[in-house]
């Protein structure tokens, strides 16, 4: 079941966003990590930024992604399923949410950044509609990230 998050789910959230990126923990900078799996604090901070949804398998809160309403489209970001919940469809169920909520606000495209290590996640954006973009490769504390992109009908 696909739900958009509350405040009193920030907890579960941060845990999921923790376990979903822990295998990936080495390949990140220290200062990255930190960013890539806040704190319930930063979490409930980010509810009030923008949209947020959460997966529920067996009343457990196991996946989850957030967006934020920019003049250029709406930005797709901390997507995470924990590690014992994938390949279950939830993910392509959250994004599914998160192109209906663009759809409703008019979006011409959604777009998010990802890092090149993260490839079973790519796989996932790919399956989904997103592509690439051609803007130059940046970093967040010095790993590196790419932007993909879906252009949506108008």
């Amino acid at each position: 079941m696909i739900r958009r998050a509350e405040p009193g789910d920030a907890q579960a959230v941060a845990r999921v966003l923790g376990e979903a990126f822990r295998e990936y923990e080495p390949r990140y900078t220290p200062a990255a990590y930190a960013a890539t799996t806040p704190i319930a604090e930063t979490v409930r901070e980010r509810l009030a930024e923008g949209p947020m949804w959460v997966a529920i398998r067996e009343n457990e809160i196991v996946g989850t992604v957030s967006a934020v309403i920019r003049e250029d489209g709406l930005y797709v970001r901390r997507m995470a399923i924990a590690p014992t919940a994938r390949g279950r469809g939830l993910g392509r169920a959250l994004l599914v949410a998160v192109e209906a909520f663009a759809a409703e606000h008019r979006a011409r495209r959604l777009y998010l950044s990802t890092t090149p290590f993260l490839a079973d996640a790519i796989r996932l954006y790919e399956a989904a509609g997103f592509r690439p973009t051609h803007e130059p490769p940046r970093d967040l504390h010095g790993t590196p990230l790419f932007t993909m992109e879906k252009k949506l009908r108008p």
